[in-house]
């Protein structure tokens, strides 16, 4: 019977627990008279003098006994021979963890206990009856919630036999208001203000290069932070793709002023070559009308062609509100910026709405 629990750690992939531990059996050897029922039972303190189950932790990685102030055990004798003993321990135990939906993720933790060297033929272990695990009402993890636990039977076979085993499942559900404020807040705010770039003016360029710089670098570092926490795992992380999205349109954001910047002087390099063209428009029809005689004769080819009407034949154009919309921007430059301030909140949303969907939604029993 088990009692107390402790946070898994994901890192180690490891759990901390503080129990009692209490096993009873029956020896026929250890038969006395209770004299009427005036002994109700004998205390030991030594082990070593009576008979034990020859049990061990498989999952174990550390453990000790607590010996302050004295040494935390007793051994019980009754009557007709059965036996109870207990001890307080505390172990330190692995927890191979799934990570795929961290920090959504639920974890299984198991404390196997096993017999060592005796077989199913001579010794088994058997659950008791009713209430076999016990946990503390009062417990508090930091970052997890125990929701249930499960005993079961975990008997293994080797080369020298089948052993008898014992298995705890013990259930933990993250707390996610802890990530929600540490990681996905801090990371949707740096994306918003990636978007203060497409609202400054063109000719900014310190202020909109340094905005994307400094808020590339914070999340480079936010995201570095968060994988020095957890063990590398060769599969993608429910955390590593909103990481890595948010890296991405923080340098979408730092791309896009680039793009600006290109489109500015294109648009620049247009204008300066529309006003030479006009200026070499203007100076030769100036010249033309110069040497042009005052007045033509009837049989002039020149006259007949002049005299024809020019007909120009305009394809009606459909009205489109966003054609429409973006003739209010003349140059490219200020279109990038002005669909940039509306695509990149809407995929943006979008991809919440598909993250959210997935990850919150998903079956407990499902992987992803």
């Amino acid at each position: 019977m088990t009692q107390g629990s402790g946070p898994p750690g994901s890192t180690a992939q490891e759990y901390s627990v503080q129990l009692t531990f209490r096993e009873q059996w029956t020896d026929e050897r250890l038969k006395y008279n209770d004299f009427g029922g005036k002994l109700k039972y004998l205390t030991l303190t030594d082990a070593s003098r009576v008979w034990m189950p020859d049990l061990f932790f498989s999952n174990e990685k550390e453990g000790h006994f607590h010996n302050i102030i004295m040494p935390n055990v007793y051994i019980r004798i009754f009557p007709y021979g059965s036996v109870l003993y207990s001890i307080r321990i505390s172990l330190t135990l692995s927890c191979p963890m799934n990570l795929k939906l961290y920090p959504l993720d639920r974890q299984v933790c198991s404390l196997k206990m096993a017999s060592y060297g005796w077989t199913t033929d001579d010794l088994v272990f058997l659950w008791k009856d009713g209430d076999p695990v016990q946990v503390v009402k009062n417990l508090h993890l930091p970052r997890f919630t125990l929701e249930k636990f499960l005993t079961d039977y975990c008997n293994s076979k080797t080369n020298t036999g089948e052993y008898s085993c014992l298995k705890v499942d013990l259930m933990f559900k993250r707390e996610f208001s802890y990530y929600l404020i540490q990681i996905y807040i801090p990371c949707c705010m740096l994306v918003i203000v990636s978007w203060v770039s497409f609202w400054l003016d063109q000719g900014a360029v310190p202020a909109r290069v340094s905005l994307g710089v400094t808020t590339l670098l914070t999340m480079a570092t936010q995201t570095s932070g968060i994988n020095a926490s957890l063990p590398p795992v060769s599969y993608t992380k429910a955390i590593d793709v909103w990481t890595g999205v948010c890296l991405t349109f923080v340098f979408g954001a730092l791309l896009e002023f680039a793009l600006v910047n290109y489109a500015s002087r294109s648009d620049m390099h247009r204008e300066n070559m529309k006003k030479q063209r006009r200026q070499q428009y203007e100076s030769e029809h100036a010249l033309e009308f110069e040497f042009q005689p005052l007045v033509r004769h009837p049989g002039d080819p020149m006259a007949i062609e002049k005299l024809r009407p020019c007909e120009i034949h305009v394809p009606p154009q459909r009205d489109n509100c966003c054609r429409s919309w973006l003739s209010k921007f003349p140059t490219r430059s200020k279109r990038i910026d002005v669909i940039s301030r509306i695509t990149f909140p809407l995929v943006f949303a979008m991809f919440n709405l598909v993250y959210w969907s997935t990850y919150l939604f998903r079956d407990e029993g499902e992987e992803t």
